[in-house]
């Protein structure tokens, strides 16, 4: 493997011939083995879109001569693409600013925009700095970057899984509206419901989610470019802001603006703080809605056994003929992961010192593996899980007139301490409170049947 010599204000280093990154990514590479993860896929593709805005804005500005904003920008495009992968070896946990990785961009874009032209890798003829990264700095690069990255995932992949399952639950609660089952309250049997509203409630969580996501979406629009390195905007074109925004909307399809206050933009990533904060919300419900499908599913003779779960794999290796959940167990560790990726985002968060967040690789490295997760596991939890749910129907009905709650409905019309004896004595007895009532003469034959009647009693205002 041959070597060329690559420079940069602190002198001289040693590059690998074939690969396009220059001295400052050779240095990061030197400077931080430590995890053995770059920065990912999405964030490479935001950086490409953000070096491409720029070249093509600074052309317009005329602070780039044509031909040169021209290669740049398929240069640019390239590492968008996902083409030049392979030359961004710069570990995830690198300088807080994410420098090494603007850098990074900034090399491979010139070295093969340089290559582009039939030049020798190296020369500068295209400079990572001064025409790559013209008016622009990593202190307000990366936090662009990670706007776009991050509101890009949601807006294609992560609202529209949601909506996939909003949608199946919804299907289902109209499918099981007729099966009336017993509700549950404290793990304890309690008053009828059908199990259609169980599920409904189920989609509703899902719907609140999808509005705490938008609701969050207004400020990862706002982006940080034009800042450069305070926010103050030294070094770059006063309109540089509002134009990269307006491109970089038009290159992704997702709304973008100028951040109207730059100070706030780069000193703080409350933006990103308040995206996982929603997500860590979705994720609680999303382990409730699991949790509860799977235990409505136990069993399937001594558990619950309300829900029939599709089998998608076998369960066991010493049991023959079992089948888990596999799918809610696989949603509900997603969801953990989510959590735990809330934390350390929270923690970023607070890195914001003075005019600029040293934390930003690792909040992006955590916010878009929430939102990619996230997006993976509900569409996955939708189409093998929730599609494929079957109500017990037989089951259900079988043990609707064992619950004790059943003397609920007879408390308005008997008093709570009569309803409270009849409930006593069928858990002593194994009789139902059906039975006893009708024993004991609480209630005329015709009264009984209709406060015992577990349909009305899950719709008592009809």
């Amino acid at each position: 493997m041959g070597q060329r010599m690559e420079r940069d204000s602190m002198g001289e280093l040693p590059v690998p011939e074939e690969m396009l990154y220059g001295a400052q990514t050779a240095r990061a590479v030197e400077n931080f083995p430590v995890s053995g993860q770059g920065i990912g896929r999405e964030m490479i593709r935001a950086l490409g879109l953000v070096k491409l805005a720029a070249a093509q804005v600074n052309r317009g500005l005329g602070n780039l001569a044509p031909d040169l904003a021209d290669v740049i920008s398929r240069a640019a495009e390239q590492v968008a693409d996902g083409e030049l992968d392979a030359h961004f070896p710069v570990d995830l946990f690198q300088t807080g600013s994410g420098t090494s990785s603007n850098m990074n961009a900034n090399e491979v874009i010139a070295n093969r925009a340089i290559q582009l032209l039939g030049g020798d890798l190296g020369s500068k003829s295209v400079h990572p700095n001064d025409h790559v990264n013209f008016g622009q700095s990593s202190n307000d690069v990366f936090p662009t970057a990670i706007h776009v990255a991050a509101l890009t995932q949601l807006e294609r992949r992560l609202i529209p899984a949601l909506r996939q399952l909003q949608e199946a639950l919804q299907r289902k609660a109209r499918e099981f509206d007729d099966v009336v089952k017993i509700g549950r309250t404290h793990l304890q049997d309690a008053t009828p419901i059908r199990l259609g509203q169980e599920l409904s409630g189920y989609a509703s969580q899902v719907e609140h989610g999808l509005r705490h996501l938008e609701g969050c979406a207004w400020h990862l629009r706002e982006l940080p470019i034009g800042g450069t390195a305070v926010g103050t905007g030294i070094n770059t074109h006063p309109e540089f802001g509002a134009r990269m925004a307006s491109r970089l909307s038009e290159l992704t399809g997702v709304q973008f603006v100028e951040a109207p206050n730059h100070f706030e933009s780069q000193g703080a990533r409350d933006a990103a703080v308040q995206c996982s904060g929603a997500l860590k919300t979705l994720a609680a419900a999303l382990i409730k809605i699991a949790n509860d499908i799977r235990f409505l599913g136990s069993g399937p003779r001594l558990g619950l056994g309300e829900l029939e779960l599709p089998a998608v794999q076998p369960g066991s290796s010493i049991m023959p003929g079992k089948v888990n959940p596999v799918i809610a167990e696989s949603l509900i560790m997603v969801c953990a992961q989510v959590i735990g990726n809330d934390t350390a985002i929270t923690l970023g968060g607070l890195y914001g010192n003075f005019e600029l967040n040293v934390m930003m690789p690792l909040i992006a490295r955590n916010l878009l593996e929430q939102i990619a997760l996230l997006s993976g596991a509900t569409r996955v939890f939708a189409d093998k899980l929730v599609a494929g749910l079957e109500a017990r129907r037989e089951a259900i009905a079988a043990r609707n007139e064992q619950s004790l709650a059943l003397a609920t409905a007879l408390a308005p019309r008997i008093g709570y301490d009569r309803a409270a004896e009849i409930a006593k004595a069928s858990w002593k007895t194994g009789r139902t409170v059906r039975e006893l009532a009708r024993e004991r003469g609480v209630l005329p034959d015709d009264e009984l049947e209709q406060a015992l009647d577990l349909r009305r009693q899950t719709e008592p205002g009809v």
